[in-house]
Formats: C-alpha cells, structure tokens, sequence
C-alpha cells in the first residue's frame, strides 16, 4: 500500500449565491481595496489515505466527496492528489 495526499477543493455552483462571498467583497471594498469584480468562497480539504494504486485513490475520493465533502446540489468539485 502506498500513502497518498489528496488535495480537495469545494465551491459553489456558478449560479448558486454566495452572501460570505459578497459579504467578503463588500468589506474588502470598504477597506479601500478596489477592483474586485467577483469574490466567491469555497473549502480546501487535504487527507492523506492508503491505497494499492491510483484508480483506488480515485474511487475513495470520489465516494467521500459525494457522500460527506460536497453537497452535489449546489457544490463542484475537483481534487488532484500526489504519492508521498
């Protein structure tokens, strides 16, 4: 078994709102910092896991992302992931 880092990354759905997002932009502009057109938020998972070869790693991912990282409705996901 080999250990691999998994890097996964979370955001909302282009036509989803994003009011922390905004919230962000709003305050970033009342701080003096123009210029920003668009702001969205989004989560960053990293977890390292043990897996015989890269299809397994694929097929863990995508069921913890599916299952218990991302809510499919309103959230994508991507995530790359290197062999320690």
């Amino acid at each position: 078994m080999s250990q691999f880092l998994v890097k996964v990354f979370i955001r909302l759905r282009p036509s989803v709102l994003d009011p922390a997002g905004e919230a962000i932009k709003s305050a970033a502009n009342k701080l003096g910092v123009d210029g920003i057109n668009s702001l969205r938020i989004g989560k960053l998972i990293e977890t390292e896991l043990e897996a015989s070869h890269e299809n397994e790693v694929k097929e863990k991912i995508e069921l913890l992302c599916d299952r218990l990282f991302a809510n499919n409705v309103i959230e994508d996901y991507e995530y790359q992931f290197e062999k320690k």
